[in-house]
This record gives C-alpha cells, sequence and structure tokens, in this order.
C-alpha cells in the first residue's frame, strides 16, 4: 500500500483502516462494505477498540460539498445527540470517521407510513431545527439551484430533455413569493431520504441515548426549515394523507395551514436540486449508479409540483 492510498481506487481491506486509524494497529479488524451510498464510499470497521463507519469521499465531491463545512454539522449535531458522534475529520486522506450505530435499522420509504413510527421520525427533524447550532454557510434553495446549474454548464455536457432556464424561472417565481429572511434561517440537513434515518433496535437500545438518529450531513446549511420537510416528502414519495400527519407532527398542530403552505411551496425546489445534482454526477463519477433516471424521476416530481402550486394556491407562472 502506497503512503498515501487512492482509497476510493482500492479494495478496502484492514492495512486502509490502520492507515486511517493508526491507535488500530495490529488488531483485528473486521472491514464491510455499506450499502447506501451513491456519492462516496462507505465501510464499517471494528476490532475490540471500536466500531467505525468511515466515509471515502468520492469523485470530484468538492465541487458542491464543503467537508469542513460538513464536518462542523457532525460536531454539534452529534453533541445535541441528533447524529452519530465525530470521531476522526481526515480531510487530507479524503475520509471522515463517524461512530457505528450498532445493531440499528435504516428506514425505508414505507416505514413512513406507519402511525407509530411518526413521532420517533419527526423529532429528531424538529430538534435539528431548534437546536441552536449555527454553520457559516447559508442554504438559499433557490440560490443553490443556480449554483448547481452553473456547475453543470461548466462542465459542457447537454441534456437537451431538461428545460431548466425555464424551470428555474419557475423556481424563483416561489422563492419571491416564499419570502423568508435569511434572519430566520436555522440549521437544515438538506438530504432527507430514508437511508440517512437509523432506528436502533430495542437490543441495542441501552447502548444510546436516542431512539433514532439522521446521518449523513454533506449539504448541511442554514436554511429555511420547510425545505427539509419538503425534501423528505419528496423522497419518501408518501400520499396526501401522510403529509398531512407528518405536518401535524412536526408542528405540534400550531399553525399547520402556514407550515403545509410553506412546505408545499418548497416542494419543487429539492427536486430540481437533484436532478442538477444527478447529470453532474453523470458526467463526473465513477460510481455505478443510473445518475440520469434518478435526475429524470426528480425533474418529472418537480415539473408535477409546478402544476400542483398552480391549482392548489392559485400560483401564476
Amino acid at each position: 500500500m502506497s503512503k498515501n492510498p487512492d482509497l476510493y481506487k482500492t479494495k478496502f481491506h484492514d492495512k486502509d483502516v490502520e492507515y486511517l486509524i493508526p491507535e488500530w494497529k495490529g488488531q483485528q479488524i473486521d472491514v464491510s462494505v455499506l450499502k447506501g451510498g451513491i456519492t462516496n464510499f462507505l465501510y464499517r470497521a471494528k476490532c475490540a477498540k471500536g466500531d467505525v463507519a468511515i466515509r471515502i469521499y468520492g469523485d470530484n465531491t468538492e465541487m458542491f460539498i464543503d467537508r469542513d463545512r460538513e464536518a462542523s454539522a457532525i460536531k454539534q449535531m452529534g453533541d445535541a445527540q441528533i447524529t452519530a458522534n465525530l470521531i476522526k475529520y481526515l480531510p487530507e486522506k479524503k475520509a471522515t470517521i463517524v461512530e457505528y450505530i450498532t445493531g440499528a435499522y435504516t428506514l425505508k420509504n414505507e416505514d413512513f407510513l406507519k402511525d407509530e413510527l411518526r413521532e420517533l421520525i419527526v423529532e429528531p427533524i424538529r430538534n435539528i431545527h431548534a437546536s441552536g447550532a449555527t454553520l457559516n454557510y447559508i442554504f438559499n434553495p433557490y440560490e443553490q439551484c443556480i449554483k448547481m446549474y452553473h456547475i453543470l454548464n461548466d462542465l459542457n455536457v447537454s441534456f437537451p430533455k431538461f428545460d431548466f432556464p425555464e424551470t428555474l424561472k419557475y423556481l424563483k417565481i416561489l422563492i419571491e413569493k416564499i419570502n423568508i429572511p435569511k434572519s430566520k434561517y436555522v440549521i437544515t440537513h438538506n438530504d432527507l431520504l430514508a437511508d440517512n434515518f437509523i432506528m436502533v433496535t430495542d437490543e441495542y437500545k441501552h447502548k444510546f441515548e436516542k431512539p433514532m438518529y439522521i446521518i449523513d450531513w454533506e449539504y448541511a446549511g442554514m436554511g429555511p426549515k420547510y425545505y427539509d420537510i419538503a425534501d423528505l416528502f419528496q423522497e419518501v414519495l408518501v400520499t396526501r394523507e401522510v403529509e398531512f400527519k407528518i405536518t401535524e407532527h412536526y408542528c405540534e398542530a400550531k399553525n399547520f395551514n402556514e407550515t403545509l403552505y410553506y412546505i408545499d411551496m418548497f416542494k419543487p425546489f429539492p427536486d430540481i436540486y437533484w436532478t442538477l445534482w444527478s447529470l453532474i454526477q453523470k458526467t463526473v463519477s465513477k460510481i455505478d449508479f443510473d445518475f440520469y433516471e434518478y435526475g429524470r424521476l426528480k425533474y418529472e416530481n418537480a415539473r408535477n409540483n409546478i402544476k400542483f402550486l398552480a391549482s392548489e394556491y392559485g400560483i401564476k407562472f
């Protein structure tokens, strides 16, 4: 193994773990691949000295991910018992290491339909937004979409089936109507897909302070809290009735109509953001994933939600 191995281009094994965690040298280390990552390579490593999840940064992710900011978010959210604790931040080695939540269950989309899990799911989101944590980065959803659009344009690739100029005009109309001042932004996760919700199983609850944790803080920033719920809905794609129930739990039945309105208004933004992200990934990533189809579905969802906003709230585009 070279002195500075290119960890995402090699088969990851115990010597790579020792390179990242030299204090584990000489231990019997068990390494396994973790599923779910489509930006990075994810591994679990455990020995008598610990049990950790290791993220090896994917190709060109520095174009849209600030690892210093990600580490700051993990540290603050770990201290608030919302995510797994940060063990090591190693940007020079293109790796971040966090505590592995042993015996946990990764949620699936259908779990968001279950009444008995609703408060377990919503509580950590509410706690994120009420934590008082801060990051030195503003996540304005419209500005983020414009930023991603410029990144895609700079790659000199063409995707003629996506009309981004027209769609971005629609988003500009929406953000002007939403008109939430940045002074009211709170820390937001901005990637609340089911895979990022980790539920501790009964057998291991004695080892952890909370029953549910939210992982993966690459896209965190200071943003409008309603965007997080909109992003969640566009990821798990539950029924409208379930959206009502989750929203009611989130706002604790206070200002329900206003909360739902803002969530609905933000829905097209995450889908366009992830459409642009996916086309960038298709161009630069070596990870085996159908980024184009993922982006196409997101784009269709966004356009459908723009039509929904026109009919539901009378928004004129």
